[in-house]
């Protein structure tokens, strides 16, 4: 293999997701002064093919939709001083824009989990069992 060639799987977006993640994962912990974040958790980072977007998704530990909605919006109007010093941590030529998005799917886990756990104590209370036979005395 030439020094040029990387391993199969592993592209340069992910590479770069990878570092994107990472640094801003620290940036916004350690340079965000604004109280409205609170305790942001990146999920995931996508960029784009060409490099030019980075679309960071986020959840917030114990806060409303509507908190986070919030939380998403100062990200938002953060979004080029966190890609400014970016920017300086990175050793790339051109830095991605950064758009943050409220990761939803931690919240509809958890309304499934609920739902699934309410159906589970009305099927034990109707005496039947989750595979839908009927529990019999022996």
């Amino acid at each position: 293999m030439s020094r040029h060639q990387q391993p199969q799987g592993y592209s340069r977006t992910d590479r770069i997701a990878d570092e994107v993640h990472r640094s801003l994962s620290v940036l916004i912990q350690r340079e965000m002064r604004d109280p409205r974040v609170g305790m942001v958790t990146l999920q995931h980072v996508r960029v784009s093919n060409d490099l030019a977007w980075a679309d960071i998704y986020f959840t917030v530990l114990g806060e409303s939709a509507d908190e986070a909605r919030e939380a998403e919006k100062v990200l938002t109007k953060a979004a080029g001083f966190l890609r400014s010093r970016l920017a300086a941590g990175m050793t790339t030529r051109y830095t991605p824009r950064l758009r943050f998005h409220f990761d939803e799917q931690a919240e509809q886990a958890r309304r499934l989990d609920s739902l699934i756990s309410e159906a589970r104590e009305h099927d034990q209370q109707l005496g039947t069992t989750p595979d839908g036979d009927d529990e019999q005395e022996t």
